[in-house]
C-alpha cells in the first residue's frame, strides 16, 4: 500500500471513531443510569458486559470517569477496581497498537527533524513519562493511549507504567462510586471526604512529579 493512501485510511479511521463518539453523545446513547440498569440486569455476565462497554468508550476517546464511578456502584470497591483496571489496561494495549501500527509511520515521516529529539527523550525515559501521565486522572485516558502509540516508547515501559499508574486513580474513583451515594444518603460524609481528598492529593502529587521530571529532562 502506498504511503499517501495509507495515510488517508488512517485519517479516515480516526475521523470515524470521533464521529461515532459524537453521535453517541448527541443521541444520548451513553447514559450512565441506563447502563447501570442494563448491565446490572445481565447477571453473571455483568463484568464482561461492563468491560466491553468500558473498552469501547475508551477507544472512542470518550470520558471514562463516569464509568469508573459506575464500576464502583455495580461491583463495589474491590471487584469494581479489578474489572475497571482490567478493562482500562486492555483498552490501553489495543489503542497503543492501533496507533503504533497504523499512524506512527506517517506521523514520523511528517515531523522528522522536529520530532526526533523529543521522541528519543520519550524513548529513554518512557516509563517515567507514562507513569506521570497515568497518575493524572484528569488527563484523557483514551487520548493518552493513542498519543503514546505515536511515540517510540517501548511497549514494555508503556505497559508497566500503565499497570502501575492506572490502579490508584481507578481505585479512588471506583471507591467514590461505591460509597459516595450511600454516604450522602446516610449523612456519613467522612468516607466521601477522605476519598475526594485522596483524589486531590493524587492530582497534586502527579503534577509535582511531572514538573520534577520536566526539570530533570531539561538538565540533560
Amino acid at each position: 500500500m502506498k504511503p499517501p493512501k495509507k495515510r488517508w485510511i488512517v485519517l479516515l479511521l480516526f475521523f470515524c471513531l470521533g464521529a461515532i463518539g459524537a453521535m453517541f453523545y448527541s443521541l444520548g446513547m451513553i447514559d450512565v443510569e441506563r447502563l447501570r440498569t442494563q448491565i446490572g440486569g445481565t447477571g453473571w455476565l455483568a463484568p464482561l458486559v461492563y468491560m466491553v462497554v468500558y473498552l469501547a468508550v475508551t477507544m472512542l476517546m470518550l470520558p471514562s470517569t463516569a464509568l469508573n464511578l459506575l464500576g464502583g456502584a455495580l461491583f463495589g470497591s474491590i471487584w469494581g477496581t479489578i474489572w475497571t483496571s482490567l478493562a482500562a489496561i486492555l483498552a490501553a494495549i489495543a489503542s497503543f497498537y492501533l496507533s503504533r501500527w497504523l499512524a506512527r509511520p506517517a506521523f514520523e515521516r511528517r515531523l522528522a527533524d522536529r520530532w526526533q529529539e523529543m521522541d528519543q527523550e520519550i524513548r529513554r525515559h518512557g516509563f517515567a513519562y507514562m507513569f506521570a501521565v497515568r497518575l493524572l486522572p484528569i488527563l484523557p485516558y483514551g487520548l493518552a493511549n493513542y498519543t503514546a502509540g505515536l511515540t517510540s516508547v517501548r511497549f514494555r515501559d508503556y505497559l508497566i507504567a500503565t499497570v502501575a499508574g492506572t490502579g490508584p486513580g481507578v481505585f479512588l474513583f471506583v471507591q467514590l462510586g461505591s460509597s459516595g451515594t450511600d454516604a450522602i444518603s446516610r449523612g456519613q460524609f467522612l468516607p466521601l471526604s477522605l476519598t475526594l481528598g485522596a483524589i486531590g492529593l493524587l492530582i497534586i502529587g502527579a503534577t509535582w512529579y511531572s514538573h520534577r521530571l520536566a526539570r530533570l529532562a531539561g538538565r540533560e
